[in-house]
């Protein structure tokens, strides 16, 4: 099997390297700092259709095949992962509003979501509830005509500046999905700064205190928010975090290579170094696969192959566990100089720890894995039963 971009991949992939060159790498480092994505750069993102890339054409959307919407992820997440992170939550609520919302749901977000007059951002995590998503703690109550919301939610990317949200709460005792605009009377918005990395992606907490929505945001019915409209948005998000991270790791590959190609120890260039080729010699090889990795996880997307969701898994696990290795490396190579703001290596260090934290930590991941593992080879079960079984544990 030859596995090879078409003609259009590879024109897409070139236009998306020249935009990030252009209009991500100066600045990135600069956003980082301020903890702040301009509106400048959104509305940019936004002409070149990139927040609606998944999104039908009959909604105004891109269309791209699952492999484009995947090089799309790489090369902005090579630029900045902050903003690489807006596509991600914007496109998480978009698909799972395009998959489980109701005629009138679509007609009316979907095209907003393509154009990006609205930014939608994912709201499923809360103080108490992180990877155990299943036990939300907020509640909505149906009161007449509106459903009334009361909780907290935490680590919502691009929260601050989201005009609407994909909420998960628990109604009647079942998790629940609902969309909740950021104007909402009960719902209050608070900024949250000081994270690790993937810091100019602007995080919020939602404070929800009988907060008042239409009966006809909810999404999906009663007990489908997380099995079927959560699990649908996370497998996308997975896939965007796993490009995103094999774009952390050929920053570093690519700045690895201009610095020790420029910098002289021991009156030769690094390169020259035995042990700095075997580093580069990991970090080539490391990037490559995980790259291949992502390839076959969007190809059995494009094709609707329900494996698709365990290969995702296993995608975002190298690729973020990759990202975390290849930056180790690149920052040692950069010696001190890679502990400065001064060289982009130490960002991606702070950037790639996230990607091993986010939609699944490495460990939800490894227990996903070994279980799919065990049942593909022990007792063989059909594929929809291997779905099933991953979808239960996520």
């Amino acid at each position: 099997m030859k596995l090879e971009l078409s003609v259009q991949q590879k024109n897409a992939k070139a236009e998306f390297r020249a935009f990030v060159n252009q209009e991500i790498c100066p600045d990135a480092g600069e956003w980082d700092r301020k903890e702040f994505t301009p509106p400048e750069l959104i509305n940019k993102i936004a002409q070149r259709g990139f927040l609606g890339a998944i999104l039908p054409q009959e909604y105004g959307g891109q269309g791209m095949d699952m492999i484009t919407y995947g090089i799309l992820n790489e090369e902005i997440g090579r630029g900045c992962s902050s903003v690489r992170s807006l596509l991600t939550v914007h496109n998480m609520v978009a698909h799972a509003l395009c998959k489980w919302g109701n005629k009138s749901q679509k007609q009316y977000w979907l095209p907003k979501f393509a154009s990006a007059e609205t930014i939608a951002a994912f709201a499923l995590s809360e103080p108490n509830v992180g990877s155990d998503a299943k036990s939300v703690e907020t509640t909505a109550t149906l009161a007449g005509d509106v459903y009334v919301l009361d909780g907290q939610k935490k680590w919502i990317t691009y929260g601050q500046i989201a005009d609407v949200f994909l909420v998960f709460a628990k109604c009647e005792g079942k998790p629940t999905a609902f969309l909740v605009e950021k104007n909402s009377p009960g719902l209050l918005i608070k900024p949250i700064s000081g994270m690790l990395g993937v810091r100019a992606s602007m995080l919020a907490e939602l404070y929800f205190h009988d907060c008042r929505i239409p009966q006809d945001n909810l999404v999906g019915r009663l007990g489908f928010g997380f099995s079927y409209v959560a699990s649908s948005a996370l497998d996308y998000g997975r896939y965007s975090v796993a490009w995103g991270s094999v774009g952390i790791a050929q920053a570093c590959l690519e700045a690895c290579i201009e610095y020790t190609s420029q910098r002289k120890q021991f009156g030769v260039y690094l390169k020259e170094h035995q042990l700095i080729r075997q580093m580069m010699t990991e970090m080539i090889a490391n990037v490559k696969a995980a790259r291949l990795l992502c390839y076959q996880a969007g190809y059995l997307k494009e094709i609707g192959d329900p494996s698709s969701i365990i290969e995702t898994s296993i995608a975002k696990y190298l690729a973020s566990t990759t990202a975390t290795k290849v930056v180790n490396d690149a920052v040692q190579i950069h010696g001190a100089n890679g502990c400065t703001s001064e060289y982009s290596v130490a960002r991606y260090l702070r950037d790639a720890k996230i990607m091993e934290i986010i939609e699944g930590s490495t460990q939800i991941q490894q227990i996903t894995i070994a279980d799919y593992g065990y049942q593909e080879y022990m007792s063989q079960p059909t594929p929809a039963v291997i779905t099933q079984n991953i979808l239960a544990r996520m």
